[in-house]
């Protein structure tokens, strides 16, 4: 057994991994931290846990909980998990990084979309946590950083055509769409249920912290810099993630090639699905799961591929995710705790 602990765990994310942790075969839980509810049951906050678990919630230092723990979960928020992550790998901890504070591989890059970065000699040792991609690198990884939601969905949407160079570089658009809990657990006046409800918004538009992460991913498979137009908006539902991607091709392909390129791509890929022709996902379709589910189409009128792809935004959009790391980076079978079926209606 595993002893892992989830450092920050009062929010969406760090509920979600207590939710898949419980069930998981390999695992101990051994420390779940709060300042904000020390010394509180977790059923007391989260009653979905009442008589799974009679933990509590404690505020722990890093150096503590370390001691504790073979792999740390840290679901704390961007620009403060810099700060922990080297106490715990000095402590002989495995992490995996739920913040975007080790993601970007240019300090220069992540400075100029977040803050100043504390722990730079460790961005070279961290490892971009998408196993479909990073297998090998994951397994043997002390420290992973965990994607974001948005570019998970839109880097494995993606992914095949640009590694076969079948689209045009400068013409890629993602036009995305997210549950309310994507932007976490803390109080917002526009994320409250009248602001909400009924409602339909884009944000951050072209400012979108995501979107280098992308950047990043995609230019590594095209072999050379691409920049992508990326519009987010909010809807009015608890979890998931609809992208929906436009791309001008470069070789005139149909449907049909385009699908048997993403099936060969994905050939042993147990969470990533693809769809059959006329067929796409819903955010439905993934609610729950660590699946990412896609499908595709070509409209040779516009000549341009149309991919879409869905994630529930707090499984493989993060705390799924992170489990599948995980079990790479102890030697488990990648599957483990997370044969999960969807969830509908």
């Amino acid at each position: 057994m595993f002893k892992v602990s989830i450092y920050g765990a009062s929010g969406y994310t760090g509920q979600e991994l207590l939710r898949l942790l419980i069930k998981h075969p390999e695992v101990e839980i051994v420390a779940i931290t709060s300042r904000k509810f020390k010394d509180v049951s977790v059923s007391d906050v989260f009653p979905t846990f009442e008589g799974f678990t009679d933990m509590e919630f404690i505020d722990a230092s890093p150096d503590k909980v370390a001691g504790l723990s073979d792999v740390v979960f840290l679901a704390l928020p961007h620009g403060v998990a810099m700060e922990a992550v080297p106490l715990f790998l000095k402590a002989g901890s495995k992490v995996v990084d739920l913040s975007a504070d080790f993601r970007l591989r240019d300090v220069k890059l992540y400075e100029q979309w977040y803050k100043e970065h504390t722990a730079p000699d460790l961005i070279k040792k961290a490892v971009y946590g998408l196993p479909e991609l990073y297998r090998d690198n994951i397994k043997t990884a002390e420290l992973v950083a965990n994607p974001g939601c948005y570019p998970t969905g839109v880097i494995l949407g993606l992914a095949p055509v640009l590694k076969e160079g079948w689209v045009d570089l400068n013409s890629i658009i993602v036009d995305s769409k997210s549950g309310v809990s994507g932007a976490g657990r803390e109080p917002q006046i526009e994320l409250l249920f009248c602001e909400v409800s009924e409602g339909l918004k884009a944000y951050k538009i072209s400012r979108h912290r995501h979107m280098p992460e992308m950047e990043q991913e995609l230019g590594q498979l095209a072999g050379r810099d691409v920049k992508v137009s990326f519009v987010p908006h909010l809807i009015p539902i608890n979890r998931g993630i609809l992208n929906t991607i436009y791309a001008g091709f470069k070789k005139r392909v149909s449907t049909s090639d385009l699908i048997d390129l993403y099936k060969e791509f994905y050939r042993g890929e147990e969470f990533v699905r693809i769809y059959k022709v006329g067929t796409f996902p819903t955010v439905s379709s993934v609610r729950g799961s660590n699946y990412c589910d896609i499908g595709l189409t070509v409209d040779d009128r516009t000549e341009r591929i149309i991919i879409v792809s869905a994630i529930d935004n707090l499984v493989k959009g993060a705390a799924g995710q992170a489990i599948q790391n995980m079990n790479l980076m102890c030697g488990l079978s990648e599957n483990t705790g997370l044969n999960l079926i969807s969830l509908f209606p």
